[in-house]
């Protein structure tokens, strides 16, 4: 048996080695807009959205792994109860940053572990992340210094990274932000026998 993890996200990997877990990656390839959609007709909200796809995703590699316990996790994030996607290129990444500028905002970051398919724990991390006001030029600066990496993450800032600067306060789990509730993650595994 091994741990799964139902990602190929460099920051969940980074997380997961740097607490000395060995696992494997093996990335679910889901449509997650495809996924979201019978929620999102529901009514479901951006933290429902979260848990619903680190469970989507955990699930789906634990049916070509059923013997393993696979991780899934997954991030929303959402501005005045609006949900918030990654940016699709430079100029929408601006435009999400201006709208977050000066403003909190709410990262839901959620975990799942399936076994033989089925989920066998969940948990979900919210955090409240208020961005100091920025000016068009400041972002554009910070922009220019990503790159591309901005259109990764969710927010399009790198919190690890350079990102912090355009922060004035955090409310929550550091790891939730990088996109794994470590901790509540560890207290499941080592009651499974999987890490000591």
């Amino acid at each position: 048996m091994a741990i799964i993890l139902a990602s190929q996200s460099p920051a969940r990997q980074a997380i997961l080695k740097n607490a000395g877990l060995a696992f494997k990656s093996l990335p679910a390839n889901i449509d997650e807009r495809a996924a979201e959609e019978p929620l999102l007709q529901s009514g479901a909200g951006a933290d429902d959205l979260a848990q619903a796809l680190a469970m989507i995703k955990a699930s789906r590699v634990s049916e070509q792994r059923p013997a393993d316990l696979v991780i899934g996790a997954d991030q929303t994030l959402e501005l005045d109860g609006e949900r918030l996607t990654k940016p699709a290129d430079m100029a929408a990444a601006r435009r999400q940053l201006l709208n977050l500028a000066g403003k909190p905002h709410r990262l839901h970051s959620a975990v799942a572990c399936c076994r033989g398919g089925a989920v066998v724990w969940q948990h979900m991390e919210s955090v409240t992340l208020t961005m100091r006001p920025l000016t068009p030029e400041e972002i554009g600066r910070y922009l220019a210094k990503l790159g591309e990496k901005a259109l990764t993450s969710v927010g399009a800032y790198q919190i690890e990274g350079p990102g912090i600067q355009l922060f004035e306060r955090i409310d929550g789990d550091y790891f939730a932000i990088l996109g794994l509730p470590l901790l509540p993650l560890l207290t499941f595994l080592r009651a499974q026998g999987e890490v000591e």
